[in-house]
């Protein structure tokens, strides 16, 4: 059950964020006081989606300037807030430089919301925003698992800087975030672990990387066909739900991998075939690892030949129990999610015409 004190603002850092959006959204509705801290709160463009959102339910939004890498900036909006939420930090698959645009925001981001919790009286819990690939750097890890699946005890200790090194970043983070809170007593840690992220966005055009990979199975970029590459996936509204869940039930704590399906890239496709199939390419066959290895690297730099080696053809599966049956979580079907995810694509024109 959840206990939720609607007198206590709580905060959530990347509020114009994908996964912050429907975070905001569920606070909202449910009554609080929501403290958004966003890189520019006079952009009124950005924030337009938000205050619709506050302009239809119970709570109410209040904007915060914060900067990621600023030391003390979250300081302002986290005064009097009994929850942090900790969603910021980069998703980008193509950076020129790892360690500056990845792992350094990534990490200092995390020591400065958790050094501004340490110094604001009114926090009792930090629910943060890690990632699965915090658990795993590649599908083949899992070979070296206790059980054959991927558990919130397993750490990622394959990624690094010259490979996935998004993965690298947030599995750092995540251990300094730890690392803080092992130093205090006063707040509770509970992180979500969350896999691929789809789903509609409380902005249709979110700056996220499911946005553009979603878009090609429907523009032709990959009408040839997708590998068979393994992924875990969860429904942006229930990972959301999961957020809130975490921060309003008491004996929550620890990692929570927040997953509902096992499943790969070629199934994502299939979930919208009988009602897009007709009108769209959607890819329809499983491209052989062989031809992967060959043109993938050539197609697209982030699908290195070692990676393709450890991750396509090659399930995954993540145990999911935990927050189930801790969180009381539900997960929505894969079809309903893809379903809803492309047919915002086409309602906001981000995916063009139909094609036949």
């Amino acid at each position: 059950m959840m206990n939720i004190d609607t007198d206590a603002p709580v905060m959530v850092t990347g509020a114009t964020g994908y996964v912050a959006g429907w975070i905001v959204k569920r606070l909202l509705e449910e009554g609080l006081t929501v403290h958004a801290a966003v890189r520019d709160p006079d952009n009124a463009e950005k924030l337009k989606y938000l205050n619709a959102l506050a302009e239809s339910a119970p709570g109410e939004i209040r904007y915060f300037k914060a900067d990621l890498m600023a030391e003390g900036s979250y300081d302002e909006a986290m005064a009097g807030c009994s929850v942090v939420f900790h969603t910021a930090s980069p998703f980008v698959l193509r950076v020129k430089d790892p360690q500056k645009d990845l792992v350094d925001p990534a990490m200092l981001g995390t020591r400065n919301v958790l050094e501004s919790a340490n110094r604001t009286p009114s926090v009792k819990r930090v629910v943060l925003t890690s990632s699965c690939v915090a658990i795993y750097g590649d599908n083949v890890d899992i070979d070296d698992t206790p059980d054959g699946i991927f558990t919130e005890e397993i750490w990622n200790t394959s990624s690094s800087l010259d490979h996935q090194p998004y993965a690298y970043s947030k599995t750092l983070a995540e251990k300094e975030a730890w690392k803080i809170h092992n130093q205090q007593d006063r707040w509770d840690l509970v992180v979500i672990n969350p896999s691929f992220v789809l789903g509609p966005g409380i902005n249709p055009f979110a700056s996220s990387e499911s946005f553009k990979l979603i878009k090609q199975l429907g523009d032709g970029t990959m009408k040839a066909g997708v590998p068979r590459l393994g992924l875990g996936a969860v429904d942006v509204r229930d990972l959301a739900e999961a957020h809130v869940k975490a921060a309003f039930t008491p004996g929550a704590n620890g990692r929570n991998i927040i997953s509902a399906h096992n499943t790969d890239f070629f199934e994502l496709a299939q979930a919208l075939v009988e009602r897009y199939g007709k009108d769209y390419p959607i890819p329809r066959r499983a491209l052989p690892k062989w031809l992967v290895w060959l043109v993938g690297p050539l197609a697209d730099k982030t699908m290195s030949r070692k990676m393709i080696a450890r991750n396509v053809d090659r399930p995954w599966k993540g145990d999911n129990s935990k927050a189930v049956r801790e969180l009381g979580l539900s997960y929505r079907s894969l079809k309903e999610t893809m379903e809803d995810f492309f047919q915002q694509m086409i309602d906001s024109g981000y995916l063009k015409g139909r094609r036949s």
